[in-house]
């Protein structure tokens, strides 16, 4: 029985702090203590740093096309960026598959992608693109695969109508599985690029103003009045970005709605005037929803800080800033969507929540840590300090100092969202089920260490 001791810490439990080890065995906490009176194969001296559970991000896109172009990182690059962000476990939401495809096919596609080269573990979203009886069938052979959580997408080629909407969530709700949205209406983006299309008006600014606030918050009111219809049946929204959408669903949770949130950091840091920056600079930061108003990230911070938000995921979607400028230069709407960040999350939010704004580290951990876990059903194998769960930690340096640029960072993007800043707080090791996968910056896992999880319904 392998034995690795993590002594001299300050380990971050769900609900407090305590400073002394860790003991692991065969790659499974075993006890949490002071002062613990064992002799361990490997010993790690955490010198007074925190040690905390794996950071865990339920939104990435690591294998997702865009008509010409490819995100840059695929299952390895991208995961073990993760594993130098301090993340040990992603779950996946696959990008849309051929016309008429099962629901299984981009799952059997991603899990084929990914074994044999993640380096943190990972696990999968489903995706509805369309509907049929056949699709219907399958959701539980979806959810006897591990694949608790499957999204709808309100916007794109692959969006589903209302009715659509309402047949799935009826069926899911019967068999636990939780409908992810992601909340844009369709109709209004449509309508404005169109008149700005016919206007002349092509720059990146126009992506923002094309998709206003409102779209957001119709489309959430609009998923909250199905549920309810459907059965009342839970649904989580994904990169939540304005204060309306999050007054919205603050309101259906006082009526007894479960609505759970996901917000992302850009959303937190970023407003519009980033569609300004010159020399094209602007098309770094086309994703959807788009950057917004200050007042939206403070709404955003407020929910951060008073349990509104339940979970601080990525969206990483790496798709290189030559790509958008080849593409998008004369057009944004050509320009392919998303940025890059399953390295700096935990980073980020340490520095700018923590550190700058003062949230208390087990509200940081809650939400980067364990309630995604227990949304996506990975609590409590993962998720938490708990004996008995997966050796997924990361020892953290509240005191190291970086500055995000592409050569800080380990992700072969060529550019940054959060260009320049200076964050305070990284990780130095982690470990992901016992096996130390990154240790001061090397990585030290081999390709495949990461394994593929089955994930719990929503209970």
């Amino acid at each position: 029985m392998e034995q690795v001791l993590i002594k001299n810490a300050l380990i971050v439990t769900e609900n407090k702090i305590i400073q002394g080890e860790m003991l692991i065995e065969d790659g499974v906490i075993a006890r949490l203590g002071e002062n613990l009176k064992v002799k361990a194969a490997r010993e790690f001296d955490a010198d007074g740093k925190y040690v905390l559970p794996g950071g865990i991000d339920v939104h990435t896109h690591l294998s997702l096309s865009a008509g010409k172009a490819k995100v840059m990182d695929g299952f390895y690059t991208g995961t073990a960026a993760a594993a130098f962000g301090g993340t040990t476990c992603i779950v996946e939401h696959p990008g849309f598959g051929p016309p008429g495809c099962s629901l299984m096919h981009q799952v059997q596609s991603c899990l084929s992608q990914a074994r044999g080269q993640a380096v943190v573990d990972f696990a999968l979203h489903g995706v509805f693109q369309h509907t049929s009886e056949q699709i219907f069938d399958e959701i539980q052979t979806l959810t006897s695969a591990g694949v608790s959580s499957a999204k709808i997408y309100m916007t794109y080629d692959g969006r589903l109508s209302d009715s659509q909407i309402l047949q799935v969530m009826a069926r899911a709700g019967k068999q636990g599985l939780l409908i992810a949205f992601h909340a844009e209406n369709h109709a209004i983006i449509q309508f404005l690029n169109n008149r700005f299309r016919s206007q002349g008006k092509r720059e990146p600014i126009y992506h923002a103003l094309s998709r206003p606030d409102y779209c957001e918050t119709d489309a959430i009111e609009r998923i909250i009045n199905l549920a309810l219809t459907a059965g009342d049946i839970p649904v989580y929204i994904v990169h939540l970005s304005t204060a309306a959408g999050l007054a919205a669903i603050e309101a259906a949770r006082r009526k007894g709605r479960r609505v759970f949130a996901e917000v992302c950091p850009q959303h937190l840091l970023l407003d519009d005037t980033c569609y300004q920056e010159p020399n094209h600079g602007g098309l770094k930061y086309i994703m959807a929803p788009p950057a917004r108003k200050q007042q939206d990230c403070e709404a955003l911070w407020a929910g951060v800080f008073n349990g509104a938000v339940n979970v601080v995921a990525t969206d990483h979607c790496a798709f290189s800033f030559k790509d958008k400028l080849a593409l998008g230069k004369h057009d944004y709407n050509a320009c392919p969507g998303g940025i890059p960040g399953v390295e700096t999350r935990l980073p980020l939010l340490f520095s700018e929540a923590v550190v700058k704004r003062g949230l208390d580290i087990t509200r940081f951990v809650d939400l980067v840590s364990t309630q995604p876990a227990k949304i996506m059903g990975l609590y409590p194998r993962k998720g938490a300090l708990l004996v008995g769960a997966d050796a997924d930690i990361i020892i953290f340096d509240p005191e190291k100092e970086k500055t995000i640029t592409p050569a800080n960072l380990y992700h072969p993007a060529d550019y940054s969202a959060y260009e320049g800043l200076s964050v305070r707080g990284w990780p130095v090791l982690t470990m992901v089920r016992g096996c130390v996968v990154m240790q001061q910056d090397k990585l030290t896992a081999p390709k495949g260490w990461g394994e593929y999880i089955y994930r719990q319904l929503l209970q």
